[in-house]
């Protein structure tokens, strides 16, 4: 789960209407002599033009501010076209998003939380996607499949613990815990297409924002290993995680999932397995996050190599440096394993020590580092 976010979002079929290609990011020391200059701070959000033409819209970011900050192209309901988390202060980054004619806003938000600091765009004229590699499109389509299939999975494990909750039993629902939550976690690099649906099964105490009612799964997962008790409230919230997920699973069909939705959505994950999963934050009752981290890395590495043909041609030598640090995450991982491969039988991670840690975030780093230039060979022309 993207700790503090909540998007708000209302016709999820209306997306794909609206909606072109979610933008890749990359790093960069300069401003393109074509973009936006955005100028976000503690208490601001300053743009260099309220108008553009439709097509390839790129943000040159720069926050001013004492907090780190998140910028997004937003439609005007709060569904997000494109976004960059994490900038920090004194940094810049270039956001770059295919978007059509419409009303936008772009929203800079210090602290990441909140509704932020807003600018009006109007991106003019009839706007349209340039072509893009045949291959992309297949990648989609096979990756929109995985997605299916993993939310088709998850269905009737998250049930098996939702009823291990309903009947108070305990112990059969911490066991059912952590396989619940695989095939949903294995399709994180794209959780935000399906707009509400993360905030409701996947927040964590910390990343409730003001008024938001905690739900899902962290939610019993608290009752069942702190507090050691399930009551009528749990079991309510037992039945509407499944109510949730199994609105997850009919929305995957029109999900707006795109080449570079699928590239920066991994490369956002591992920042976050990084940065704040690795520290346990994630399962912090449980103590099931390896779980959590293989599944994370599995759903990342799928995308990844679903685009490789594409980036190869472009790119031969970051995708070969990605089969390398995909292949050392992996075996790191599995020398945290108790079971037979594939069992997701893993050392609780309160037994993980300070060393190990950070020998995990260095390699989840190491990988996110490559990561972060996939989405740009992607769509390279």
């Amino acid at each position: 789960m993207r700790a503090a976010r909540l998007s708000a979002v209302t016709a999820a079929t209306a997306a794909t209407a609206l909606a072109c290609v979610t933008g890749c990011t990359q790093k960069s020391g300069a401003d393109s002599g074509d973009a936006i200059k955005v100028t976000a701070a503690d208490t601001r959000c300053d743009t260099s033009a309220e108008r553009t033409p439709a097509g390839q819209v790129t943000l040159s970011i720069e926050n001013k501010g004492s907090q780190a900050t998140e910028v997004e192209i937003l439609f005007p309901d709060d569904r997000i076209v494109s976004e960059k988390e994490n900038i920090g202060p004194g940094t810049h980054y270039t956001l770059t998003a295919e978007i059509k004619a419409g009303s936008y806003e772009i929203a800079c938000r210090p602290g990441m939380k909140g509704h932020g600091v807003r600018q009006k765009l109007t991106v003019t004229g009839g706007g349209g996607s340039t072509a893009r590699d045949p291959g992309a499109d297949r990648a989609v389509a096979a990756y929109r499949t995985y997605v299916q299939e993993q939310a088709d999975q998850t269905l009737p494990k998250v049930k098996v613990f939702a009823d291990a909750v309903e009947k108070g039993d305990l112990e059969a629902a911490k066991k059912a815990y952590a396989p619940s939550r695989i095939g949903w976690e294995r399709t994180e690099p794209v959780a935000e297409s399906f707009g509400d649906i993360d905030p409701e099964v996947d927040t964590r105490a910390d990343g409730l924002e003001a008024g938001q009612k905690w739900t899902g799964w962290h939610r019993l997962e608290k009752a069942l290993w702190q507090d050691g008790r399930i009551g009528p409230a749990e079991k309510q919230l037992a039945g509407q995680l499944v109510k949730n997920l199994t609105d997850w699973q009919a929305r995957v069909g029109k999900a707006v999932i795109t080449p570079s939705s699928m590239a920066n959505g991994a490369k956002e994950l591992l920042d976050e397995v990084a940065t704040g999963k690795v520290t346990g934050e994630e399962d912090r009752y449980s103590h099931t996050d390896l779980v959590d981290f293989k599944a994370n890395v599995e759903g990342a590495q799928k995308a990844y190599e679903l685009l490789k043909p594409v980036a190869a041609r472009h790119d031969a030598a970051l995708t070969k440096e990605l089969d390398k640090q995909f292949t050392a995450l992996n075996r790191l991982l599995d020398t945290f394993s108790k079971g037979a491969p594939g069992s997701y039988t893993f050392t609780s991670y309160d037994k993980v020590d300070k060393a190990d840690r950070k020998e995990l975030s260095d390699a989840v780093n190491a990988l996110a580092e490559p990561l972060s230039k996939l989405a740009a060979a992607v769509v390279a022309r």
